[in-house]
């Protein structure tokens, strides 16, 4: 990030520069190629020689200025923007790895980038352990000879997990890991892996970063010498962000910070109320006092996000039919829209885990999450309240 300039204005100022036309704001660039001045042009651009578009699925005016920005704000080198933010997290994997190799990742991940470690990559002999976020000084054990991948999630979807950033990348760095952070549910306003020795850092932008519910996508950034092997798988297999898509979510990142502080303000009013609701066993928010990891959480993240979780008294009768009392938020399995969404994470998100498995990272059948949105806080209390009685 440019030391002359905050957050805020690289998230706005941050843009291609403008053409004959003297626009103010980025144009679409809705074409799928891109033509050449002469054969000596085209082969020169074919070659690495020189700088430009070729074709959108290699590149775009739009997906660049997207990932341009997304580098800025997580202090990166270079990037990829992705049709979805799963395939974000397989193009980094697949990119990444070979036949034999062997993944360390956090317990507590995302349903699909379970699948992706348990179903997926173990077809092409690339296995995987899952290390308990609570149990650092078990990881050593977990250590094989060909560990090449430590790919963690913080805070933890759904149970709001934390893990150490800075010790992960110390305990990565003495093992010789590529060090790969999932950042959705911090996003880089509340929290840079980066700065704690993180190698990649992967975001669904379908969520906070784009922050209304209209695009899907993903994006992977990181330095340049581990980017380029994701950046040649991309290319090459075509898991491509449409231009269209690129422009909404770096328009989106203009909005980030405000739209951030005010889902961490909601958020934190809402986890003060459910903490001291008679029909809760236990809430969890990152900056929430009553969090097992608190001081972690204020130390590496600047704020608490816009997720909470809790657990309903009387498990999975009581939890549904909380979910069924619901009058004004929005019963989905998204996150991070400007529409508070509320999920039970045991029979829709993380329902092909097994029992044991979701038992392993908290997700009980009572579990609630609570993606908060930019509503009044008053009118998000007030219904989760009716619903609770």
């Amino acid at each position: 990030m440019c030391k002359n300039k905050h957050f805020e204005t690289d998230a706005i100022r941050t843009q291609t520069p403008s053409s004959d036309q003297r626009e103010h704001s980025t144009p679409l660039y809705m074409t799928s190629s891109f033509t050449f001045e002469s054969a000596e042009h085209a082969r020169a651009m074919f070659a690495s020689e020189m700088e430009g578009n070729i074709y959108s699925r290699y590149s775009n005016p739009n997906t660049d200025e997207f990932i341009t920005k997304m580098c800025r704000l997580e202090g990166a080198k270079a990037g990829v923007a992705t049709a979805s933010g799963m395939a974000g997290i397989f193009s980094t994997l697949a990119g990444l790895l070979s036949q034999g190799d062997h993944i360390l990742a956090s317990r507590s991940l995302f349903g699909s980038s379970h699948q992706i470690l348990s179903q997926i990559l173990p077809r092409w002999g690339i296995s995987f352990t899952y290390a308990d976020t609570d149990k650092p000084k078990s990881w050593e054990s977990l250590i094989r000879s060909n560990t090449k991948i430590l790919f963690l999630e913080t805070p933890s979807n759904p149970g709001l997990d934390l893990i150490d950033l800075e010790w992960a990348g110390m305990f990565a760095k003495s093992h010789n890991l590529i060090y790969v952070v999932d950042n959705c549910f911090a996003t880089p306003y509340l929290q840079r892996p980066i700065e704690y020795g993180a190698d990649i850092v992967t975001h669904s932008a379908t969520k906070f970063i784009d922050g209304q519910g209209r695009a899907i996508g993903g994006v992977i950034v990181g330095s340049e010498k581990t980017m380029e092997q994701i950046q040649f798988f991309a290319r090459h297999t075509g898991p491509s962000m449409s231009p269209f898509n690129a422009w909404l979510f770096s328009k989106s990142l203009e909005t980030l910070p405000v739209r951030m502080d005010r889902h961490c303000d909601n958020a934190g009013r809402l986890a003060e109320f459910l903490g001291d609701h008679s029909n809760v066993n236990f809430v969890k928010y990152p900056h929430h006092k009553d969090h097992p990891q608190y001081e972690l959480a204020k130390k590496q993240m600047k704020r608490g996000g816009g997720v909470v979780c809790f657990e309903i008294a009387g498990g999975f009768e009581k939890a549904k039919s909380f979910i069924d009392r619901i009058e004004l938020l929005s019963r989905s399995a998204n996150l991070g829209d400007t529409r508070t969404i509320v999920t039970h994470p045991a029979s829709t998100t993380h329902s092909k885990l097994t029992g044991e498995e979701r038992k392993a990272v908290g997700i009980t059948p009572g579990l609630i999450r609570i993606a908060v949105g930019l509503e009044h806080a008053d009118d998000i209390v007030k219904d989760v309240e009716q619903a609770l009685r």
